[in-house]
Order: structure tokens, then sequence, then C-alpha cells
């Protein structure tokens, strides 16, 4: 059985990415749910859920630090400066020219080679619900303009939800967003169910289709009549690899675009099933989209509970439009926070069983 005291050992025995060890938080609610959490890209490590007088692990994680350290698959961790790719790490902020650190090919993912998924947070304040962890990314830092500070918090609610709230101003326009990474199984962790086994709904009429770089091409392309249309409860398997859309990316790996309407934080935007439909996972957020990746290439990731293979975890990741630097037409989905704007963005993802 995976406890607590578990995961603190697994996660501190060994220093992380700054030569000393992580620190390890446990929230828990009133009908036994649990997350924990560390100060090291303030990772959502872990999400227990009390079924049938046993505990379930819904989320994949790292076996322990220095395998966390040599993952690329950013388990659980609050990525940024900018979350998803920048094209060539390039981009434009009031006629000056900008230039990102890549790491995945030519263009840049989830803030570049020493993004926040690998700093360590400072722990401002926790209590037996709450935890609240900070960052100060300095004028440069990977290339982004402007010094940041940033704020995640995380709040575990007796009625089983965990609210996450970003806060970041920067004294310089700059591209902001921010989301967690977190890949669920809601069959538990160590289960031989898929992300293709589970049911997925999302409130999204377009998506953004994709170079074979994952850079988007710039259409919102209707979702009905096509394999990304989840308007309506399905499978994620029942149309998988049926089109040339998803064939490039091998899998789903894309952006879906919410009804404006619905991004309120206040409505529900999606709905996850476990195959064995003993799980329900209910996602609310500000954001104007969510990157919907089936794990396509967990494949020989170490894991919790064995290796990983392709598809063993799927990520739900709320965001700004990839690449939305170099889309001025996105408009206030292109992740550009202007000096002296406060972003303020929320995700809730509620489980129900």
């Amino acid at each position: 059985m995976i406890t607590t005291s578990t995961i603190e050992g697994a996660m501190t025995q060994s220093a992380s990415f700054d030569g000393l060890p992580a620190k390890v938080i446990h929230l828990k609610n009133a009908s036994g749910m649990t997350a924990s959490f560390m100060d090291i890209g303030a990772t959502w490590l872990s999400c227990s859920l009390p079924l049938l007088g046993e505990q379930r692990e819904v989320l994949l994680r790292s076996p322990n630090m220095a395998e966390h350290m040599r993952q690329g698959a950013y388990f659980g961790s609050v990525v940024g400066r900018y979350a998803n790719r920048i094209d060539k790490g390039q981009f434009e902020i009031g006629g000056t020219s900008y230039q990102v650190t890549c790491n995945n090919g030519e263009n840049a993912l989830h803030g570049g080679v020493e993004g926040f998924d690998k700093r360590r947070w400072s722990i401002d304040s926790h209590t037996e619900s709450t935890l609240v962890m900070s960052l100060q990314s300095e004028d440069g830092d990977q290339g982004f303009p402007g010094t940041a500070k940033v704020q995640v918090e995380y709040q575990l609610t007796d009625d089983n939800a965990l609210k996450i709230t970003y806060q970041a101003s920067c004294d310089k326009t700059t591209p902001m967003n921010l989301t967690n990474h977190a890949y669920f199984n809601l069959a538990g962790e160590s289960s031989p169910a898929k992300s293709t086994d589970h049911k997925l709904q999302m409130f999204a009429d377009a998506y953004l289709p994709t170079r074979e770089d994952l850079i988007p091409l710039g259409e919102l392309k209707p979702v009905e009549g096509t394999s990304f249309d989840f308007t309506l409860l399905k499978q994620v398997g029942r149309d998988f690899l049926s089109e040339q859309d998803q064939i490039t990316a091998g899998g789903y790996d894309h952006a879906f675009v919410f009804d404006a309407k619905l991004t309120d934080g206040c409505a529900v935007v999606a709905t996850l099933e476990s195959p064995e439909q003993d799980v329900l996972m209910e996602v609310l957020t500000t954001k104007p989209a969510v990157q919907f990746y089936s794990g396509n290439f967990l494949d020989g990731t170490p894991g919790l509970s064995r290796t990983y293979d392709k598809l063993d975890g799927l990520a739900l990741e709320t965001q700004f439009f990839p690449d939305g630097p170099n889309r001025p037409e996105w408009g206030s989905s292109n992740g550009v926070l202007e000096v002296g704007e406060n972003y303020q963005h929320q995700t809730t993802y509620r489980f129900k069983f």
C-alpha cells in the first residue's frame, strides 16, 4: 500500500536539481481523499481516492527523485513560463525579437530547457487542505522578457475537488501560460487500463490542427464530423488514429477550444470516466482551451508501479493556445501577459466516486 510516508521517502531520498532534497506536503479532506505535492516544480505527486475501503492512486508519477529528474513527461509539474510549444522558440513583442531555449526539436516546449518544472518553488503557507507556493523568474530566464512573480495555490475541498489557482505578474510584457501536467488513469496507476479505455466528454466545438512538430497551423477547425468530436461522452479509443490529424501526433495531442461562455471556472468543460464507470472526474477552468494528450510517448518511462507504456495515462492541460505569442490574431487566447496586468486563472479537477 502506498502511503504518504512512502511518497515522501521516495522523493526525498536523493538530491534534486539544485543538490538538495525536495520538500513534500500532503493534503487531506474529510472523506479520506489525499493529495501530495513537492516544491520541485510545484509538482502534484499523488491523488489518492478512498474506494471500497482502499485508496486508489489515479496519478502517474516517477518511482523516485532520480527518475523524476530523468523523465521528460513532466509528471504533475507546473510548467511555464509558457506551457506547450513556441515555434522555434521565437516570438516578437513590441518590435523586439526574443529567442527562448529550445528543447523539443527546433521548438521550445513548456518553458524551455530549464522550465518551472525543474525549479524549487518557495512554500509560502500550508494547512491540512491548502498549499501555496511561489517562484520568481528573472528577466531573461530561458530567454523570456521581464522578471515574473508566479504563485500557485492547491486547495483540496471536502467535495473531493482539487482547485488550482495560478497568479502571476511581470515588469515587462511577456508570454505567460501556466498549467499542471498531471497524467490520470482513473482505473488506478497500477491498472492495465489505457487512456483509450476511458470515456471523455469535452464541450469544445473546435480544435487546433498541427504540423508534424505539433505547432498549430493557425486554423480553428470544427470538431463536428471528425474524430476530435467529444461533445458527447465517448470512449477515447473509438476513433483513435482514424484520421491524419491524429496520425501526425501519434494519437490525441491537440488543443481543444471551449465555448467562451463555459470558461468562468464554474461550469464543467470536460468529464473523464473510468473504464469501469466507478470514478468520474470533472474539469472546470477559466482557460480558453485544454491540451488533451493521450499519452502517446510514455513508453519506456519508469513509473511508480512499472515502466510505463504508451497510453498508460492521459493529460488534460488547461491553457492558452499553443504558439500563442506568434498568433496575435487569437487575441486574449494567445497567452501574452501585458506589463501591469495580473494573471489569475483557476482549474478544478473534481472527483466523483
